[in-house]
Parts: structure tokens; C-alpha cells; sequence
């Protein structure tokens, strides 16, 4: 009775997975691009389906599951470190680690300021700002207006952004309103019915409009500014009201120093993923630089990531950021797979939840793949998208109990991703439901 019970469910299961298959290759959405996939069984050690898995394809924002990883195997999830310094007489001496969660407005971190404000010794910041370039590479500039392309840097405050707001009939700059070192104004443009905040091109001017008829039109929204060491300091300085004078950098970050811990690294693995936050991505690769190497270089990072952590992937990711923003990231669906494997392997699953997106409830996945009536998320994935590309990748727990690991990615299609996804959620239901 036994054997048969056993027989009938291998049938159930060899059933599903030709049905799996016959979707994702015969699919006229999937058709209408180059499109990989692989779904894997961790328990069974199996590949159940598998389309284009050993080609390269263009991960958008799954770049994000590599920045995960290294970063969890640098960092850990305990305090990152903030700021490098060190004492010279009467002198503190200090420069930025890539720490993103300085004044941050979603962190409001404010150890940095705290510990400058309580040094009874003159402060001394060193540029070290030639490590780490604005903008990644591949990048494109027409992206600098948007928060999706925040600029990186060595000792980013405020998240690199101002965050605009507006009640009634104000608009503000928040945290720091009456800051003169960023201007606002307003424009001569008229704006019906919504409103705009446009920063200038080449300067920290920012000016805006909106319908001044609608009263109860509220909005926040984050507008990047030009950063540079100077711009830095002076905010800096703003904040902890004591002067900080500017120091070139003549050997100090090869100096030994000290570390001071400030944010924990779990809020930002968590914020980086559910949202899919390229700024917090781009510094967490600048922290990791920091940890491994003593100096910011996201590409050593990188090169140290894949030779020290992802040297047993099948197939070497060619990867040049920490966000995905560059179209000159390419990974294979296996090689994404081995990835997730060894996250599950390594980190609890209740972690792994608590940072990924969950299908129908939170981050970049909350109005997709939706669970039954009253039943808890069954995908939890990081999501891609660039122009013709998009990507999911992560875990599917079925009725049955099961975790299952699966990788898609699309590229070189037309259209709205939009078709692509709701195909994929039909797909990815039917093998939570019945694999």
C-alpha cells in the first residue's frame, strides 16, 4: 500500500514538473524574449526545470542578491562601522567609510555627530573622496534628478538626498530647511493638477511648482544632490556646530586607526532589499571594501567577493556594482541559483524572510504574487528591472512544505514588463499549489 501511495505521488510530482516545463517553453509571453529559468530542490540536490541556465543575461536590481551575500559575509548582521579615525595631539582625525546611514531621513543615525560633538579636540575630516566616484560605470547621466540614482560617496549624509514635503501651501527640505548650501526656489513654470522638483543640472539648485488651487495635495519625495567633499563637510559641520577643517589625504587612511560602530547592518540589508535601495546597495559595497581591504574600492571588493565567497559558482558573474543600475552586470540563472542555495544553507529562514520581499505584502513584490485568502506569503524574491530586462530570483515555499529555489530573467523584449510578470505569476502559483 505503501509503494503505491509513494508511486502515485512520484507520478503527481513528474506530472507537475513536465507542466512547469511545458509552460516555460511553450509560453507565447516568454517566447517574446531570450528568457532564463531554473528551478531547483535544495532537499533532493535536483534541477526541475531549467531554460538557458548557463547563458548570460542582465540582472537589473538582482545584482542586489550578490551585494546580500558579500556584504552578510563582511559585515555580518551586527554593527557596521561608521567612521575611521585617530588621534594626533590635540586632534581628531577622522574619514567616511561609505557608512550610509549618517543623518539618513529613514535612519537618522546621529552617532557620527554624537561623538564628534563630545570630542574635546579640534576636528580634522580627510578627503578621501577620490576612492569612490559618483556614479558607477555604465551609468547613465541622464539619471541624476531621480533617487533610484543617488550619488555615492566615502562620507554620504543625508543620504545624499533632500527629502521635499509639502502641507498646505509649504513646501520643505527636510531635515535641514533653512540650510543655505542647498537652495530652493520657485519656478515660473506652471504646474497644473500635480507638482514637479527639478534640480538644476550642474549645481545644487533645486526649484519647483505646483498647483497652488490644491490645498490638500501633499507629497514627500527624495531629490539627490551633487556631492563632494566640501559639500560634506560643511553639512557636517552644520550638524555637529563646530568647525571641521579639511585635510588631504597623505597617508592617514593607511594610518592605523580606530572603528566606531554606528547602525546595525540588518536595517540596511533589510531596506536595500525589500525596496530595492541602489544607494543603500552602492555603500554597502563601499563598506565591504572598507571591511575587507581597509580602503574604499567597490571593484576590489568585488574582485575579493568573488575569489574569497562566490568562487564556487558555476559560472563567473560579471559584476561591476553593488545596485545592478549597470547594464554591464551579467549573470547566469545557475550560477544565481548556487547563490541562493548557499544563503539558505547559511542563513536562517526567518532571517532570509525578514530581508527579501514577500509576494503580496511587502517592498517591490506587495501587489504581485499574492498568497491564498488568509494563507502567508509563499514567494520571498528580489526582484530586476532595466530597460528590456527584468528579474526575479528567490524562494517559493509550496503547500506542501517544500522550498523550492527559482531564477527567471527576460531580456530584449518590448512592451510593458507588466505581461511578463502576471504570466510568471501564474507560473510560480501553480507550483506553489501543487508541487
Amino acid at each position: 500500500m505503501k509503494h503505491c501511495i509513494w508511486l502515485c505521488l512520484l507520478l503527481v510530482f513528474s506530472c507537475t514538473v513536465q507542466k512547469i516545463n511545458k509552460t516555460v517553453r511553450s509560453s507565447d509571453v516568454f517566447e517574446k524574449g531570450h528568457m532564463g529559468f531554473m528551478l531547483y530542490d535544495p532537499v533532493k540536490g535536483k534541477t526541475l526545470v531549467k531554460l538557458n541556465e548557463t547563458k548570460y543575461f542582465i540582472p537589473a536590481s538582482n545584482t542586489k542578491i550578490f551585494t546580500f551575500y558579500t556584504s552578510y559575509k563582511a559585515l555580518g548582521d551586527g554593527y557596521i562601522n561608521g567612521l575611521n579615525y585617530t588621534h594626533k595631539g590635540d586632534s581628531l582625525i577622522f574619514w567616511g567609510t561609505g557608512d550610509p546611514s549618517l543623518l539618513h531621513p529613514d535612519f537618522k543615525d546621529s552617532t557620527v555627530v554624537d561623538f564628534l560633538q563630545d570630542s574635546p579636540k579640534e576636528l580634522f575630516m580627510v578627503d578621501n573622496f577620490e576612492q569612490l566616484s559618483s556614479y558607477g560605470p555604465g551609468w547613465s547621466w541622464n539619471w541624476y534628478p531621480y533617487y533610484f540614482a543617488a550619488e555615492r560617496s566615502p562620507l554620504p549624509i543625508y543620504g545624499n538626498v533632500l527629502r521635499y514635503s509639502k502641507t498646505a501651501e509649504a513646501v520643505n527640505a527636510e531635515p535641514y530647511p533653512n540650510s543655505v548650501l542647498l537652495p530652493l526656489r520657485p519656478s515660473a513654470k506652471i504646474q497644473s493638477g500635480s507638482y514637479f522638483i527639478q534640480r538644476d543640472f550642474k549645481t545644487n539648485t533645486y526649484e519647483y511648482a505646483f498647483d497652488r488651487e490644491k490645498d490638500s495635495l501633499t507629497f514627500a519625495t527624495d531629490k539627490p544632490f551633487i556631492t563632494s567633499v566640501n559639500l560634506a563637510r560643511n553639512l557636517l559641520q552644520e550638524a555637529v556646530g563646530k568647525k571641521i577643517t579639511l585635510l588631504e589625504n597623505e597617508g592617514y587612511t593607511q594610518s592605523v586607526h580606530e572603528k566606531l560602530p554606528t547602525i546595525k547592518a540588518d536595517s540596511l540589508y533589510a531596506q536595500m532589499m525589500k525596496i530595492s535601495d541602489n544607494f543603500l546597495a552602492e555603500q554597502l559595497m563601499a563598506l565591504v571594501s572598507d571591511a575587507v581591504l581597509d580602503s574604499i574600492n567597490i571593484r576590489a571588493g568585488i574582485s575579493y567577493a568573488k575569489e574569497n565567497y562566490l568562487a564556487d559558482l558555476p559560472d563567473e558573474p560579471q559584476w561591476v556594482d553593488g545596485s545592478g543600475l549597470s547594464p554591464q552586470n551579467m549573470f547566469t540563472p545557475r550560477s544565481v541559483i548556487k547563490l541562493l542555495h548557499k544563503i539558505h544553507t547559511e542563513i536562517p529562514m526567518e532571517k532570509i524572510k525578514a530581508y527579501f520581499p514577500a509576494g503580496g505584502e511587502s517592498g517591490t513584490i506587495r501587489n504581485w504574487y499574492p498568497a491564498d485568502p488568509g494563507q502567508p506569503a509563499y514567494i520571498y524574491a528580489k526582484t530586476g528591472t532595466l530597460a528590456m530586462s527584468t528579474a526575479l530570483s528567490g524562494f517559493l515555499l509550496t503547500k506542501s512544505g517544500k522550498v523550492l529555489l527559482f531564477s527567471t530573467f527576460f531580456n530584449n523584449y518590448t512592451g510593458s514588463s507588466s505581461v511578463q510578470k502576471t504570466e510568471m505569476q501564474k507560473l510560480l502559483y501553480f507550483i506553489h499549489d501543487r508541487y
